[in-house]
């Protein structure tokens, strides 16, 4: 059959994809799409919607929580990053993942787990109060919306550069396909699609990554051509950059910014990361699968970043980094491979965009909508209503991330745009998650005075740039010292305020869990279903 007047009545004569890349592409989303549908079946309440019914495995758990981050962030931003700034961008999985996830592991997920809530807001409105969890809340939306923005428009790259399609076609396309099973299955859907798609992301990623350096010349060969092209290039096979350095990565930022903080926050904070742990079927499943992502995590630099370091050694000088991958699946691999690799690809963006959709329509049915609700009708949500209200709203929300998607293009790379969004937030939120967990003299009031103060101070940092900080995108240090900030004023609002009753802490507190026999059997209790 001659597949050609049906690609050019598509819009397609242009591509780079050969008809067998088309037919591997079109059988793959069909297959993910009626995958993911079918889960819809199983949902019947909230809970299955949101949470899988608390049913995942911890290896689905692992294995969903790396496919939904490694999506938009590292297939294009990332290889775009490595291709701008060097070596030094794998640090956001090296340093950046497995110290952070064992932190996650063992210290924050056991009391969400045991806590019984849906989302981070929740438990921090358990701990404080109903104002820090909607504050919470409706920064965190703010975050989850735009990061849907962002990739969705990484599938506009790399649409544009294989298949030639404009960007709006390409936005469009994937919203479609991923609202559909999202809303349909939930979490579940979301979940068991991700195991799928990480399989078909290393096989396509690891081919990309033997076929790239073969034509590059081996490492040698890209390591010769890259130091060859000027001086400007002599750190990009550096991991940790002197501190004067321009680029948004020097050591100090590194170290202390990501190591210390955003990547803590980002594993102990992201609700679109932890929910997969909070619809685990067992404490020990919600732990060990963090761990498990933390393991798998380690591998992507190698699959994903290090070709963005060989495409600079074959395209130099591009305008746009994050275009080097796509140019790459483009020019390089075979028919089959081709549309395989490019299969991969937009499985890591459906990835990332269903878990965020997801995520975002959880927190704000039940750290907004529900308190809304409460206020105004005095009882809590039911079940049925929020399943109601859950799906037509996961269809709002990505067709406004829709909207905004074109607007990332503003940034330097993606990378850039996602990690300074993350840096007005995750600071704030993760010292008063730690202090509230550790320290049970931390008030409500010094929470939400150091989340609100905190804030403003990340927004002041981030306004003024270049002109405090030696980098001119200082999204690491914003994020180390307004987490510096926010807990020193978190601890001085709280011892000048009352504590908080002992009942209002049994059980969220580290010290009072671990000392006290009634907060055991209780959680014993809650962990059996009793």
């Amino acid at each position: 059959m001659d597949v050609a007047p049906l690609l050019a009545a598509a819009g397609v004569e242009g591509s780079a994809l050969a008809a067998m890349d088309y037919v591997i592409i079109i059988a793959y989303m069909l297959g993910v799409l009626a995958i993911g549908t079918y889960f819809g079946e199983y949902v019947r309440s909230a809970g299955d919607f949101f949470l899988a019914g608390k049913a995942l495995p911890f290896w689905a758990i692992g294995m969903s929580i790396v496919v939904s981050d490694i999506g938009a962030i590292d297939f294009v931003s990332g290889a775009g990053g490595a291709y701008k700034f060097g070596l030094a961008q794998a640090n956001f999985d090296w340093i950046g993942s497995l110290p952070a996830a064992a932190i996650a592991a063992l210290v924050f997920i056991p009391y969400y787990w045991r806590a019984g809530v849906y989302t981070i807001p929740e438990f921090l409105g358990k701990r404080y109060n109903s104002a820090v969890q909607v504050i919470e809340a409706i920064l965190w939306l703010g975050f989850l919306i735009s990061m849907l923005g962002v990739m969705l428009w990484a599938t506009a790259v790399m649409m544009s550069t294989v298949l030639g399609w404009s960007t709006d076609r390409s936005i469009w396309m994937t919203v479609a396909i991923v609202g559909m099973y999202t809303v349909s299955g939930g979490l579940a859907a979301v979940v068991m699609t991700d195991v799928i798609q990480i399989v078909v992301m290393f096989i396509g990623a690891g081919a990309l990554l033997v076929l790239t350096f073969s034509k590059a010349g081996g490492w040698d060969g890209v390591v010769n051509t890259v130091t060859g092209l000027g001086p400007e290039y002599a750190n990009h096979f550096t991991l940790l950059l002197p501190h004067s350095d321009p680029t948004p990565y020097p050591w100090t930022g590194i170290v202390f910014g990501l190591g210390i903080v955003l990547s803590t926050a980002y594993f102990v904070g992201n609700q679109a990361v932890v929910q997969r742990a909070l619809g685990a079927r067992s404490e020990w499943d919600a732990k060990a699968g963090m761990l498990f992502a933390g393991f798998l995590k380690l591998f992507i630099p190698v699959l994903v970043m290090i070709p963005g370091l060989a495409a600079l050694a074959i395209y130099p000088g591009l305008e746009d980094a994050d275009r080097a991958v796509p140019m790459l699946v483009r020019d390089v691999l075979p028919a089959g491979l081709k549309g395989l690799m490019f299969a991969a690809f937009f499985a890591a963006l459906m990835s990332s965009v269903d878990s965020y959709l997801n995520s975002c329509s959880t927190m704000f049915v039940s750290d907004v909508y529900g308190k809304v609700y409460g206020w105004i009708k005095g009882k809590a949500l039911s079940s049925r209503h929020g399943l109601i209200v859950g799906r037509p709203l996961t269809a709002v929300l990505i067709v406004a991330a829709g909207l905004f998607a074109p607007y990332i293009e503003q940034f330097k790379t993606i990378y850039v745009a996602i990690q300074t969004l993350l840096s007005l937030i995750q600071g704030p939120t993760l010292a008063i998650l730690l202090l509230g967990i550790l320290w049970r003299r931390t008030t409500q009031w010094g929470a939400l005075a150091g989340l609100v103060l905190g804030v403003g101070v990340t927004t002041c940092l981030t306004a003024m740039g270049d002109a405090v900080f030696p980098s001119d995108d200082p999204f690491l240090f914003v994020s180390f010292w307004s987490f510096i900030f926010s807990l020193i004023v978190t601890f001085v609002i709280s011892l000048l305020t009352p504590a908080d009753p002992e009942e209002k802490t049994r059980g969220l507190v580290f010290g009072q869990v671990m000392h006290d026999d009634a907060v055991q059997e209780a959680l014993r209790d809650r962990v059996n279903g009793s």
